[in-house]
């Protein structure tokens, strides 16, 4: 007779089988929901938890307490439930206050607020400041710099561009074309020594000099692939010979679009 309590079996669906692959697999998810799906995964394979304890290095409690949960809660066990906290020791309208305080004041002699100044104004801790300017996104201390364009069609040039991005026509090919100007070709005085056993990668401090070339680069949009060329000079002939190199590997029945910075 098998010893110990009996655990139900675990049964998935074709379709939750794929969504516990998937989550195991993905890195922006946190690992610790990764590892708790391969759990469930390895116990619906029939495994035993001792068996999935010592294939993911878990302890035996740990294997036991997320099977339960998604045995009694299916997916949304695999999540961490949200713990009660005790009462809240300030009211709204301190909360509003403060916030107001934050949006519409400046403080003497600075240009910003800082939490222990304004907990020292509103009688609350600086804790208390940077919790509730966290969960309201509030940031002080920072600065975001921006510019307006006085260009008379600049909301017709975001929409064909933001366009491209978002909708790209078909049999077309959209660049997005950019150049650096004086790049400083660099070469080291002596060959580059490679890594070998018990010595690493020797390289020369010092450095010769070939004066400046400027790269003209093309992103595709579609396949991620970028074209370059370096030209000696920086002009306008030169740019129009790299956009006319690009045309010459283009098919005929394809259009070009570029987005192209100034």
């Amino acid at each position: 007779m098998p010893l110990g309590r009996p655990i139900p079996p675990m049964v998935l669906s074709p379709e939750m089988r794929e969504q516990l692959h998937t989550m195991s697999r993905a890195r922006s998810l946190p690992q610790a929901l990764a590892m708790r799906s391969r759990i469930i995964l390895l116990a619906a394979d029939g495994l035993s938890n001792t068996h999935i304890a010592i294939q993911l290095r878990l302890s035996l409690p740990t294997v036991g307490k997320w099977r339960r949960r998604y045995l009694h809660q299916g997916l949304a066990g695999l999540y961490y439930e949200a713990k009660p906290f005790g009462p809240r020791s300030i009211s709204d309208a301190q909360v509003a206050a403060l916030i107001r305080k934050t949006l519409k004041t400046k403080p003497k002699g600075g240009t910003h607020c800082t939490c222990r100044s304004m907990a020292a104004e509103t009688k609350l801790t600086h804790v208390m400041v940077h919790r509730i300017w966290r969960a309201f996104g509030l940031q002080p201390h920072r600065q975001k710099h921006f510019k307006l364009s006085t260009n008379p069609f600049f909301v017709e040039k975001v929409r064909d561009i933001v366009g491209l991005y978002i909708n790209p026509p078909d049999k077309a090919l959209v660049l997005c074309v950019d150049e650096k100007s004086r790049v400083q070709a660099l070469d080291r005085t002596q060959p580059m020594l490679p890594l070998g056993l018990g010595y690493v990668e020797g390289v020369t401090h010092d450095c010769v000099r070939h004066g400046t070339t400027t790269l003209f680069a093309a992103l595709d949009l579609a396949s991620g692939q970028v074209l370059t060329r370096c030209q000696p000079r920086h002009r306008h002939q030169e740019f129009l010979q790299f956009l006319k190199d690009i045309e010459a590997n283009v098919p005929p029945e394809m259009d070009i679009h570029l987005v192209v910075d100034n």
